[in-house]
């Protein structure tokens, strides 16, 4: 991973893991490498939002924030993304997303991955198999903990 960021670079983890140096690098000319201070949101929940967002240093959090009160909902670091099911439904976002030191992503919307898959199919279909890899595993996540809470439910309500 490059630490000059007036050259990033992709590094070779996350939804980008199983691609080449070279189709990385093609990939990284589509989207844009944005620095992110530390304590500026990059996604405000309830904010249309259409954009996936891959984390090449620093640590931000997934929060939500109701009156008085801000809930993590996950730590997110290096080699993760967000935003990936806006790529492909926009909509509004579920949470905030906040720096909490100074970090550097790459984003790209939804016209920068239909142009790197059409332009490098191979490479491309190794970026969305990351893409729906990701996804695959983060439904199955969700769903293990739906079952533990609702076995937790049926525990509660036996008992009660």
């Amino acid at each position: 991973m490059s630490t000059d960021f007036s050259r990033p670079e992709l590094p070779a983890k996350g939804i980008v893991a199983e691609m080449a140096d070279e189709d990385r690098s093609l990939l990284s000319n589509y989207g844009e490498f944005l620095p992110i201070a530390a304590g500026q949101t990059v996604i405000h929940e309830g904010r249309d939002q259409d954009s996936l967002f891959f984390i090449i240093s620093g640590v931000l959090h997934v929060h939500t924030d109701a009156p008085n009160r801000r809930t993590l909902i996950a730590r997110i670091e290096a080699g993760e993304t967000i935003g990936e099911v806006n790529l492909f439904d926009p909509g509004t976002a579920s949470a905030s997303v906040t720096a909490q030191e100074f970090a550097q992503v790459w984003r790209a919307n939804r016209e920068d991955v239909d142009a790197f898959v059409s332009a490098y199919p191979e490479a491309g279909a190794r970026l969305l198999a990351g893409l729906v890899t990701l996804m695959s595993r983060r439904i199955r996540r969700m769903n293990e903990r739906l079952a533990a809470k609702e076995i937790e439910a049926d525990f509660h309500e036996f008992w009660h």
